[in-house]
């Protein structure tokens, strides 16, 4: 049995049918995870590489958690920034990291365009943050860290009651510490910790646990607020 399979979608803008590879469950065999959730696979099988969908008539790059329906100003306004200069690349079969990174910045330019709700984007520069990792690219990747960590605050702002406020509170925390950002990183460590109403044990634990990895790096720099 072959790792990828192709999947049937319909693109958002243009309504043409396609097919785009995805990952085969039994294969999606994670070995490693970092603590901002970036994952490692076995066999060099990454399915992070096929989350996006790339339309390969027009070029518009979507996720399953993007606009189901796109109104006609967005439709207009993705086809004179990006549709009518599309080169008619194919992203629909194997995918290395290079081009999965394509993929991703594809998706963030047509996110941008057509206002996709900030959570979208923040995902989709975290996920550029990983793949940039992946690459060993320290510089592209904090640059990048930094676009979602503030991407993640302004979800936290505006979405923050309607989601897992634990685990978003987490990565943001998380994000301040790969970013540099230690003393922001406790705040938003603490903020999980302190709160009672906050019963996720595994992200309590996980807070207690980066803030250890904190003082470890910074010692008595770093004042302690999750006692």
């Amino acid at each position: 049995m072959e790792p990828l399979y192709l999947s049937k979608v319909v693109c958002t803008c243009c309504d043409t049918t396609f097919t785009t590879s995805r990952v085969r469950s039994t294969f999606k065999r994670q070995v490693k995870t970092d603590s901002d959730f970036c994952g490692y696979f076995k066999d060099g099988i990454n399915p992070e590489y096929y989350v996006v969908r790339v339309c390969p008539e027009c070029g518009y790059a979507f996720t399953e958690n993007s606009k189901p329906h796109l109104a006609e100003r967005q439709r207009s306004a993705y086809w004179d920034k990006v549709g009518k200069h599309w080169n008619g690349r194919n992203y629909c079969g194997e995918r290395n990291s290079v081009e999965a990174l394509e993929t991703y910045k594809l998706a963030l330019l047509c996110a941008q365009i057509v206002d996709e709700p900030v959570r979208v984007m923040a995902s989709l520069l975290h996920h550029i943050a990983w793949l940039y990792r992946e690459q060993q690219n320290v510089e592209q990747e904090g640059r990048f860290l930094r676009y979602a960590l503030d991407a993640y605050i302004r979800v936290y702002e505006t979405e923050g009651s309607m989601l897992n406020d634990a685990r978003l509170m987490y990565i943001i925390g998380e994000l301040h510490r790969r970013t540099g950002r230690p003393n922001d990183a406790v705040r938003w460590f603490s903020r999980v910790v302190n709160d009672k109403r906050i019963t996720d044990a595994a992200m309590i634990k996980a807070c207690r646990e980066q803030w250890q990895v904190i003082r470890s790096e910074n010692g008595s720099a770093i004042a302690d607020e999750t006692a």
